[in-house]
């Protein structure tokens, strides 16, 4: 094996080297005082940011991946390291033990007041909670349903100069039966309930279709919502205004796609540097299989009050997304920095990269540090039509564009009475609405190595086998190639229209095409290391349900018994 326990010892007191290496695949900082976008080329959906002194806190959606709602530190705005997670089970526990793709938290907000980190989300079926914490990389409180609603999502708390609070939101029109607004509720101070009742103080309808995710601020005695219209993969951000925190808000568009390849530029937190004299914006793109990555543009406030976000190359008011720029001007240099990607299970808990699809059992898993290996137990799921139905994935996210996943693996299917039990399988995943694995299978007569793929199994397909191998050994490598591959050049935005409202011009972007971001997955297969067979077809990687594509290992068995097989992982790694 690759340790001696000498080495072991020595990571399992300074904590996961893994979880603290940059990554082979993506480093935004260029290393010369400037950036390239994505600061973070991962699914981290919905970013908001808020800065305490120097050092800033992001958090971003988590659906229904547990642990939910990950925290992410910097120094600097560009180099970003996933510092743990603000929930570590979603409630109802019960609903949230098996997968609820699409559901669970949608767009949180950060804020830090009165000493205390507050993150607010919406659960589209539930309402809004709130959890609070001291020390933003360490525990953070039980969620609390402080305003039970169905529908209300995108929620940000707000507390005034005079000390009343408030949470701006949106509305999920599928569980609404509206959407395109804003609404407004006053909430206690310290963050624990509602007082009286929502009310929509913005009607996007006409000149900002789907606006959501409001993002609240106050700057010189005006009241600012930062929201994104237009749609996920094709809208633009929008700035609503007003004197009076109940409106009426006056709008702008201050940022859109413009000439450049960056569809939906929205969604994100504005925060400043700790001199107070640049602005950023953090927000996301969506695509496709890779899911919403994270972008961060330079902002301006112009002598009108009104931000422009990005380079407004025409002075029309509104910015277009940079792709490279120079770096925030914090004060000094620091090192660069990228979230956790490899593992190489030193510690006794996971890297904080892996998540599951519904909340984890101690059942599923152990973290053997001493021998520097994971251990994931065979588990059975009730009516199960395919993985896609499976709580006890462990996945993490595809980390850029083109990269290649590596595992070394031992299966060890259960026996009975000295003979192997049939149907265990464990092995590497690639997870999306459409999936495929390479697994490794107990059957009659051996283990057998599977490359197989499930197309639809959103909507119930199952898995088509492509090639199966009979194998002499228990332990090899596994591998999969992910590549981008061409993709559709987004539609060149319309002439703008001009809409007076409350004597500001509003300048609307009409949607663009979504772009293709096709993903090709290629699975490989070693019994040495060194060299790599490819097995199987080549498989198209599909997003999730409002994720992207995510890959990770699973340990599954068709039947219930008093005992278990397993695979037993030796590290995880992620390289070019």
């Amino acid at each position: 094996m690759k340790k001696n326990s000498i080495i072991a010892a020595l990571m399992l007191l300074s904590g996961s080297l893994a979880a603290q290496s940059l990554s082979e695949v993506w480093v935004p900082d260029l290393g010369n005082g400037k950036y390239k976008n994505p600061v973070i080329d991962a699914d981290y959906s919905d970013p908001d940011v808020c800065r305490v002194g120097d050092d800033y806190y992001m958090t971003s959606s988590s659906f229904n991946c547990i642990p939910a709602l990950q925290i992410l530190h910097s120094k600097d705005l560009v180099n970003w390291t996933l510092i743990g997670y603000a929930a570590e089970r979603l409630t109802p526990e019960e609903d949230f033990s098996k997968p609820q793709h699409g559901n669970g938290v949608w767009a949180p907000s950060i804020r830090y007041h009165n000493g205390e980190f507050y993150v607010c989300y919406g659960d589209p079926d539930r309402g809004i909670y709130m959890i609070k914490t001291k020390d933003p990389a360490g525990r953070w409180d039980d969620p609390i349903l402080i305003h039970p609603a169905v529908g209300l999502i995108d929620p940000c708390p707000f507390w005034d100069e005079d000390g009343r609070a408030y949470i701006a939101h949106g509305y999920a029109g599928s569980r609404a039966g509206v959407k395109s607004i804003i609404g407004m509720i006053e909430m206690t101070p310290d963050g624990t309930a509602t007082i009286g009742p929502d009310r929509v103080i913005y009607d996007g309808h006409i000149a900002n279709e789907t606006i959501e995710g409001a993002k609240m601020y106050k700057r010189d005695g005006y009241y600012y919502i930062f929201s994104p219209a237009g749609g996920v993969a094709t809208g633009w951000q929008v700035v609503l205004r007003s004197k009076n925190v109940w409106g009426p808000y006056e709008t702008r568009t201050v940022m859109a796609q413009g000439n450049t390849d960056v569809n939906g530029p929205h969604q994100g937190g504005w925060v400043d540097t700790p001199d107070g004299k640049e602005h950023w914006f953090l927000h996301f793109q969506d695509k496709g299989a890779y899911g919403r990555v994270v972008h961060l543009q330079p902002m301006e406030w112009l002598e009108n009050g009104w931000p422009v976000i990005g380079v407004d190359k025409d002075g029309d008011g509104c910015g277009e997304p940079v792709s490279t720029y120079k770096k925030p001007n914090v004060g000094k240099s620091y090192p660069k920095a990228t979230p956790a990607e490899s593992d190489e299970f030193d510690s006794v808990d996971l890297g904080l990269q892996w998540q599951w699809h519904g909340n984890p059992n101690a059942l599923w898993y152990f973290c053997d540090a001493a021998a520097s290996k994971l251990r994931l137990f065979s588990h059975h799921t009730p009516d199960m039509k395919s993985l896609y139905d499976v709580p006890n994935l462990l996945l993490q996210k595809f980390p850029t564009e083109n990269f290649t996943a590596t595992t070394q693996v031992k299966f060890v299917p259960r026996k009975n009475k000295g003979k192997t039990v049939e149907g265990e399988r464990a092995g590497l995943v690639v997870m999306g609405l459409d999936y495929a694995v390479l697994a490794l299978e107990s059957r009659a007569d051996g283990i057998y190595l599977v490359q197989a793929a499930c197309a639809k199994a959103d909507k119930g397909g199952v898995e088509k086998e492509n090639t199966a191998i009979k194998l002499d050994s228990d332990e090899l490598y596994l591998r999969v190639k992910v590549k981008q591959t061409t993709r559709k050049p987004t539609q060149k935005p319309q002439a703008a229209d001009t809409v007076a409202i409350t004597q500001v011009k509003q300048t609307t972007r009409k949607p663009t095409q979504k772009p293709d971001y096709k993903c090709e997955c290629t699975f490989y297969y070693s019994l040495d290391g060194k060299k790599y067979e490819p097995i199987g077809k080549t498989f198209t990687a599909k997003e999730g349900k409002w994720i992207g594509a995510k890959v990770g290992l699973f340990c599954t068995r068709p039947w219930k018994s008093n005992d278990s097989g397993w695979l037993e992982s030796d590290w995880f790694r992620i390289t070019k």
